[in-house]
């Protein structure tokens, strides 16, 4: 875990450097609420302005993380937070990156079943399956030797014996997924209800560009399709749901078993293994998904 600092608590050099680019900080406040940064704060500057700033503390995953975010920012330029500056800084002895985003005032869409959201949020995935992927690395090589649903088995086999699916078969898709996935559109691959702020406008911004990759057109509709099904939708509905409003029919069936099992071994293997809050309540949705793919109960 990260520790967590103060916009106070920061070494001197960062929050110099950070001044250099938008003035001195009249105030700011610590934002602590799904942030894996060091620091994550909004700072009130001159004029009334306020900005969004991340920083990460040594070499590392994270810092990787956070300087996708202001590389994806060149690419998705409508629909992501502007990113206005971003610096290495050398403090105290340590790496530090820091990045300062357009800070935006929103709202979380709804995903719900009915939600006046879903064409917004339709709209808004289509225009990044547009987009292509340059610089970034491809979702094909992320997922290649994945092994989530063998290391499961082994690790717990009386829980994944009570989740009612055939492991064996799952694991044969699994192995599937990287060429399943290849392409060359951006990916965000990780869309959720919080990725999506809505304004005062009803303009859709896309925060949180930690994990892009290169990939099929499809691969944020069939992310999508499971949120879909966590906030209530039934799998045939969040699938039918996603054919139709977004990219969802590129896909063939096989492609999408293969995905349904690929991050539901995934992210039953994470909920098993890192303690994060929300991991179980993801783990079951993806579970119940691949399910509704292979026709099984559970």
């Amino acid at each position: 875990m990260p520790t967590t600092y103060a916009w106070a608590d920061l070494p001197d050099a960062v929050r110099g450097a950070v001044e250099a680019h938008i003035g001195p900080v009249i105030e700011a406040t610590a934002i602590t609420e799904g942030q894996t940064c060091d620091v994550a704060t909004s700072l009130h500057v001159q004029n009334g302005k306020r900005v969004f700033l991340k920083g990460v503390r040594g070499v590392s995953r994270r810092m990787r993380f956070l300087r996708n975010e202001a590389a994806a920012g060149d690419l998705a330029l409508e629909l992501t937070p502007a990113v206005l500056f971003h610096e290495d800084i050398e403090a105290d002895s340590e790496d530090w990156l820091v990045v300062g985003f357009e800070h935006i005032v929103g709202r979380a869409a709804s995903l719900a079943p009915g939600s006046s959201d879903l064409p917004l949020v339709a709209a808004t995935v289509n225009s990044i399956a547009e987009l292509p992927a340059n610089g970034f690395g491809t979702l094909s090589d992320r997922w290649s030797g994945g092994s989530s649903w063998h290391d499961l088995v082994n690790a717990d086999p009386g829980t994944t014996a009570s989740w009612n699916l055939p492991v064996s078969e799952l694991i044969e898709w699994e192995a599937k997924a990287p060429d399943a996935v290849h392409g060359d559109r951006l990916t965000h691959t990780d869309l959720h209800k919080d990725q999506f702020i809505i304004d005062s406008t009803e303009t859709v911004h896309v925060i949180d560009w930690g994990f892009p990759a290169a990939g099929a057109s499809w691969v944020d509709s069939a992310f999508l399709t499971i949120r879909l099904v966590g906030a209530g939708h039934r799998s045939a509905e969040a699938e039918a749901w996603a054919r139709t409003h977004l990219r969802l029919s590129e896909a063939t069936n096989e492609q999408l078993t293969s995905f349904a099992a690929y991050v539901a071994g995934l992210w039953s293997y994470w909920a098993s293994t890192d303690g994060e809050p929300g991991a179980p309540q993801r783990a079951r949705m993806a579970r119940e998904y691949v399910a509704y793919r292979l026709g099984a109960r559970l």
